[in-house]
């Protein structure tokens, strides 16, 4: 896997790929129109915190999850890396960001009254794309280092979305719909090619293409 370095903007790049915070932006605003800034600053701090801790939980038992579950690396590599280029494809050509949550989920998440959790950390901000994503690259983890550096690149991935939702969540006029878009797209296709090099590794590793 190379350098601790290497390590660690692979694992940054490929989970802030898939966590996309500036897709969740447009959903996040929506759905607190109502709100004040302090209490939409508290309730992306909340949901930074509860993806931070589902995807270091991940971190730290995908081993073994393996093991309990008898999935083999080839078969998590091949179909995490079809999943997740299904959603960097959908990033790609989805005009908004309605494919996050449906318009039921929306709804619903308009009547709460504090939706960090949930849909703002769950699904927003950690789906089923970046456990998949952050299980996988435990088990390239090649030491307990780099292992480290997994959890070190969750905590740098969740403050990034941080600062992303305070930004939004305080105004700020650089974070328009064209920006989004753009942003979306460039994510999105990032995200298509790190899962396809998933795929590809994962079919490398199978016995009957090693010979």
């Amino acid at each position: 896997m190379g350098s601790g370095f290497e390590f660690l903007l692979l694992a940054v790049v490929s989970l802030l790929a898939i966590v996309n915070p500036f897709s969740a932006v447009p959903v996040f605003l929506a759905i607190t129109p109502h709100d004040s800034v302090a209490d939409r600053i508290r309730m992306a701090r909340i949901a930074c915190l509860v993806g931070t801790v589902i995807l270091a939980i991940m971190a730290v038992a995908g081993q073994w999850i393996f093991s309990i579950l008898g999935i083999t690396l080839p078969a998590l590599q091949i179909a995490g890396g079809i999943v997740l280029f299904a959603i960097g494809f959908e990033m790609l050509r989805a005009p908004d960001s309605d494919t996050r949550l449906n318009q039921e989920e929306r709804e619903i998440a308009a009547r709460q009254q504090d939706i960090a959790v949930t849909p703002l950390a769950v699904p927003l901000l950690c789906g089923p794309g970046s456990i998949s994503t952050v299980i996988i690259l435990q088990t390239q983890a090649e030491s307990f280092a780099q292992s480290t550096l997994l959890l070190l690149s969750v905590l740098i991935v969740y403050g990034v979305s941080y600062g992303i939702l305070h930004l939004a969540a305080s105004g700020t006029g650089w974070l328009n719909p064209i920006v989004l878009r753009v942003l979306r797209r460039v994510m999105g296709l990032l995200f298509a090619v790190i899962a396809a090099q998933f795929v590809i590794n994962g079919l490398s590793a199978l016995p009957i293409l090693q010979n």
